[in-house]
C-alpha cells in the first residue's frame, strides 16, 4: 500500500465536445438526415433543435458535412454528429486517496464531483481525472495496464468511498463482489448473514425523528417516466428489483427536527438510500429531489419543454433531478475481501461535519486543541 494523499488537475474553461457515430441500417434506408435524427435521438433535442445542429454544420455523412436536413440516408453511410465544445458546471476536481495498492485504489470522493460522463458532465469526472493522473504517471509499465476505473458509482451529491479497479482481473472481482449483495436481496438467503464480500456503509443526516432505534427497509426500486431524466426516475416501487438497506439511528436532534442515521446496504440499486429512508417518511435533509414515500417532490410526466439550448438540445430541468445536491450522504466505511489476496479490508472515509455525532465533535475538538 502507498501513501499518496491527493491528486486532481483544474478542469479546463470548455470541454472538447463529442463525436457520436452511427451507420445507417437497412431499415433506415430512405430516411431523410433529419427524420433519422429526430426520431432515433429524440431525448436528445427536439425536432428544432436538430434541424439547427444540421444547418450549422455539425453532422457529416460518409465524411462530408451536409447541411440539407432532406438529405436521404443509404446503407452503410456513416453518420458523426459533433456536438461542440460546452462549459459544464462548477465541479471539484481534487481528490483525496484513502487507499492503493497494485491491485485497486478507493478515492474519497467530494459532493458535487460526478463518477462517470452523463448529462451536461462529459468531462469534469472522476473518470476523467483518474485517466489524466494515469497519463501523468505515464511510465511504459503502466501503460501495459489498464488506467484506474470506477467499480461502482456514488451519486453526484453523494460523498465517501469511491472504489476504482487498476487491473483487469480487480476489476472483475471486485464487481463480482458488488454485484453478489445485490443479488441475494430478495432470495432465500438469511439477511441477518454476513453481507459476502463487501459491506458499506453510510452516513446520512435525515428530515424529522426517527423514532425506532434500528429499521430494516427492504422496499422493491423501480422506474418511472420523468422530465429530463431520457432513462426514467429511480423510486419506490412495487413492481421494482429487491433492495435491502438496513438503518441505525446515531443520534437525533429535536431543535433541528433531524436525525443523524447509519445505513448498511447490502444490494446497491441506483439512489437506494435516497429512496428508502424518504420511503419510510424521512427523506435527506436537503434532498430537491426525493419526498416522503420514496417519489420525487414533484411527479408531472406530461410536460415537456420543447425549447431549446444553445447547442440544440434541451434546456436544462427546471425540475430536479437525480444529480441535484444539497443532501448529507457519505459513503463512510468499506469492509472487502480483497480481490487478488483475499486479506480483509477495511476503509474508512473522514466524515464532514455535518455528519459527526456530538460526541465525535467534542473529540475532534479537544484534539485540535491539544495539536
Amino acid at each position: 500500500m502507498t501513501s499518496r494523499k491527493k491528486f486532481g488537475i483544474p478542469w479546463p474553461e470548455c470541454n472538447d465536445g463529442l463525436s457520436y457515430d452511427d451507420v445507417v441500417r437497412a431499415s433506415d434506408a430512405g430516411a431523410t438526415l433529419i427524420e433519422f435524427y429526430s426520431t432515433k435521438y429524440k431525448s436528445s433535442a427536439p425536432l428544432q433543435g436538430w434541424l439547427q445542429r444540421i444547418k450549422s454544420g455539425q453532422i457529416t455523412v460518409d465524411g462530408g458535412v451536409v447541411t440539407d436536413s432532406n438529405t436521404v440516408l443509404r446503407v452503410g453511410s456513416k453518420l458523426i454528429y459533433h456536438r461542440l465544445p460546452w462549459k459544464e458546471p462548477d465541479a471539484p476536481h481534487m481528490i483525496d486517496v484513502l487507499y492503493e495498492d497494485d491491485d485497486m485504489i478507493a478515492l474519497n470522493k467530494p459532493s458535487g464531483l460526478q463518477v462517470l460522463p452523463g448529462g451536461l458532465y462529459q468531462q469534469r469526472t472522476i473518470l476523467t481525472q483518474l485517466q489524466w493522473e494515469a497519463n501523468n504517471q505515464g511510465t511504459c509499465e503502466m501503460h501495459k495496464r489498464l488506467h484506474p476505473v470506477p467499480v461502482h458509482r456514488l451519486g453526484r451529491g453523494t460523498s465517501g468511498i469511491l472504489l476504482c479497479a487498476k487491473t483487469k482481473l480487480a476489476r472483475a472481482r471486485l464487481a463480482s463482489h458488488f454485484a453478489d449483495g445485490t443479488s441475494h436481496v430478495g432470495g432465500k438467503r438469511d439477511t441477518k448473514q454476513e453481507l459476502g464480500k463487501i459491506a458499506k456503509m453510510y452516513r446520512a443526516l435525515v428530515s424529522g425523528i426517527v423514532e425506532n432505534d434500528k429499521v430494516t427497509i427492504n422496499q422493491p426500486i423501480g422506474i418511472v417516466k420523468y422530465p429530463g431524466v431520457a432513462k426514467g426516475l429511480y423510486v419506490a416501487s412495487e413492481s421494482g428489483k429487491p433492495a435491502l438497506s438496513v438503518v441505525d439511528i446515531l443520534e437525533t436532534n429535536i431543535q433541528e427536527n433531524s436525525t443523524l442515521v447509519q445505513v448498511k446496504i447490502q444490494s446497491g440499486r441506483p439512489h437506494q438510500i435516497r429512496i428508502h429512508l424518504s420511503f419510510i417518511g424521512h427523506p435527506l435533509l436537503g434532498d430537491p429531489l426525493y419526498g416522503v414515500g420514496g417519489q420525487p417532490k414533484c411527479l408531472d410526466c406530461d410536460f415537456v419543454d420543447e425549447s431549446f439550448a444553445e447547442d440544440g438540445g434541451y434546456q436544462r430541468p427546471t425540475k430536479p433531478v437525480p444529480g441535484d445536491c444539497g443532501y448529507y450522504l457519505h459513503a463512510h466505511k468499506l469492509v472487502l475481501s480483497h480481490p487478488t489476496t483475499n486479506e480483509l479490508i477495511e476503509i474508512i472515509a473522514p466524515l464532514p461535519s455535518a455528519l459527526h455525532t456530538a460526541e465525535e465533535a467534542k473529540e475532534i475538538a479537544i484534539m485540535q486543541q491539544t495539536a
